[in-house]
């Protein structure tokens, strides 16, 4: 057992949640960051060729003129089209195994309190791959439906708005806390959707202000990542019009701009990754609320003591 681990099957209440989801942060912030970018390194890779391919692409059609070798007779649409493609497969695929790797992260923590192992949780995600791919594509129902919903209530003044926003933190709380379910219960894709849906709706308000809270403070923390590139982006540019440089067919402009856009890609996904350790904290907590295992685990073992 860790000694800074942090017991996460209690029945607490909604400001001892977010204080544990920031006390997990403070104590295990060090060896998380570590795996993720173990298990991130080909998407970081990837990141940065589709932004080359983006930037370049907009600043040939705003020049027509291509750096890095290029010929000028290149179709800079090319280039914007493929840096898109991959960028959307990109963020699919890494958004897929963050969600992964977050959801079997926290289990493991749970599960081995606090000692966590590399090995295990990349067991952990191929075990579990099928359920993965089955609650892939269950979700991609939902959002069709939740688009189709959207479109209809986007007639509706102000009220269109509030039910946007509830169905849409409700499909991420319902997908968020199924994934735990299929990491630290070993449960089917099915049955773990069957549980957070049940988890979702009879916390609902809750659940929705936990989403919001949680979605707030790690937007900030994307927002607080991504004025890193958005300043060097600011001084660049403000040297560049001093000094009369033509940053569209800059090669240094070109370099600045595609490692920017890539920290700006990033931070995103990895907030995304943040946002699955917060509900894996909000599972827990609602799993011991309707069930009392661990609860019922510590009397157990209370008695047992006693007998002995």
């Amino acid at each position: 057992m860790s000694k800074t681990y942090i017991e996460l099957r209690l029945r607490s209440s909604f400001g001892d949640i977010i204080n544990n989801y920031f006390l997990f942060l403070k104590y295990n912030f060090k060896t998380y960051i570590n795996l993720y970018l173990r298990y991130n390194a080909i998407s970081i890779i990837f990141t940065l060729i589709a932004s080359y391919l983006l930037v370049t692409g907009f600043m040939g059609l705003a020049s027509r003129d291509f750096r890095f070798g290029m010929d000028s007779n290149i179709d800079t649409d090319v280039y914007l089209i493929a840096g898109a493609v991959v960028l959307v497969l990109m963020i699919f695929i890494t958004s897929l195994i963050n969600y992964s790797f977050s959801s079997a992260y926290i289990s493991e923590y749970v599960a081995k309190q606090g000692d966590i192992a590399s090995r295990s949780i990349w067991r952990n995600i191929k075990n579990n791959l099928g359920n993965i791919i089955i609650l892939l594509l269950i979700g991609l129902g939902f959002y069709l439906v939740y688009i189709l919903i959207s479109l209809v209530v986007a007639f509706i003044p102000l009220l269109g708005i509030f039910i946007q926003y509830g169905l849409n933190f409700s499909l991420a709380a319902i997908f968020g806390l199924a994934f735990i379910g299929i990491f630290f219960n070993n449960k089917s894709a099915g049955s773990a959707i069957s549980e957070a849906w049940d988890f979702t709706f009879s916390n609902f308000w809750n659940v929705i202000l936990y989403g919001l809270v949680i979605g707030i403070l790690n937007l900030m923390i994307t927002a607080l990542i991504s004025t890193i590139p958005g300043f060097i982006i600011g001084i660049y540019l403000f040297f560049s019009i001093e000094s009369d440089v033509d940053f569209y067919t800059s090669t240094l402009a070109s370099i600045i701009f595609t490692l920017s856009f890539a920290m700006f890609i990033l931070s995103f996904i990895f907030s995304q990754a943040l946002s699955q350790l917060a509900y894996g904290i909000l599972y827990f907590n609602l799993y011991e609320k309707k069930y009392n295992v661990y609860l019922k685990g510590k009397i157990e073992q209370i008695g047992l003591n006693e007998y002995n």
